[in-house]
């Protein structure tokens, strides 16, 4: 049977294949990100045996023998962000420009829209220098999350929704303990205050993720070491001064200056006993 709708057939024919062919602002960036990912899968199969010498130049005998036992390395913490952009457009602009040498595994907008950028088992570059108890290479164990925030503004609604979705799921999917759940500021006080003081860490916690104070505190004895409390709770206290103002940021939030009121020392004294 001759087809009378030859034309509207080849119209949506063209149409399809615009659309199978369509083009995204991105398309260059993940064209890169397979490229990359396919040169690390390179380089893990190489089986070559480790070449070494003794003092004595002598060459030391080296074989290969494969293990089965091994998988990838997975990630223990999260390290919350705010991107100081206008615009998740911004954020994503930035992390796929190489020149810039900075990214993050998620990117979640004002809207609630999640970018997934990085596979999770992969090591992002969003931490920097950085230190949480004796974790001095947070990028190579973490997760880091960036929230489309300006600083000065409170987190929308439908983005820490979705944060606390995504939470659910990394934190069952690799078993991250409760207490690993922190802000850049918390890992690097002297450089950094994201996610800031809008950030809701109470309503995370009682999510089960990262730690807050009962509401009834203990009064913290008078002889208190506040730095031996500081850095069991994970902060390095070489900067005294910067370590204070970030654990206020992140427990207090009304007051951050590097000075601890009583109940603020209670604060402090609650939550040395939970870490």
């Amino acid at each position: 049977m001759k087809c009378y709708l030859c034309k509207t057939c080849l119209f949506v024919a063209i149409i399809l294949t615009i659309t199978s062919c369509a083009r995204t602002p991105y398309d260059i960036t993940n064209k890169k990100y397979r490229k990359q990912a396919k040169a690390l899968t390179k380089t893990i199969r190489l089986t070559e045996p480790v070449t070494l010498t003794d003092s004595a130049a002598a060459v030391i005998p080296s074989d290969w023998v494969g293990t089965v036992n091994f998988g990838l390395r997975k990630p223990n913490y999260v390290i919350i962000h705010y991107t100081a952009q206008k615009t998740a457009q911004e954020t994503l602009t930035a992390f796929t420009d190489p020149k810039r040498e900075v990214s993050a595994h998620y990117v979640i907008g004002r809207d609630g829209k999640i970018y997934h950028m990085l596979n999770d088992y992969l090591r992002a570059w969003h931490a920097g220098v950085a230190k949480w108890g004796n974790n001095t290479d947070v990028n190579s164990s973490s997760i880091g999350i960036e929230l489309d925030n300006t600083s000065e503004e409170p987190f929308a609604p439908a983005q820490i929704n979705s944060l606390l979705a995504l939470l659910t799921k990394l934190k069952k999917a690799y078993n991250i303990p409760t207490a690993n759940f922190i802000g850049h500021s918390d890992i690097a006080p002297p450089r950094k205050q994201d996610p800031g003081v809008y950030f809701p860490w109470k309503t995370l916690a009682k999510k089960g993720f990262g730690l807050w104070y009962d509401d009834t505190l203990i009064p913290c004895p008078d002889d208190m070491d506040i730095i031996m409390a500081l850095r069991i709770v994970g902060y390095d206290t070489s900067d005294l001064k910067s370590a204070i103002i970030a654990f206020k940021r992140h427990f207090i939030q009304t007051n951050i200056d590097p000075q601890f009121s009583g109940p603020e020392m209670d604060v402090l004294y609650n939550l040395y006993r939970k870490y």
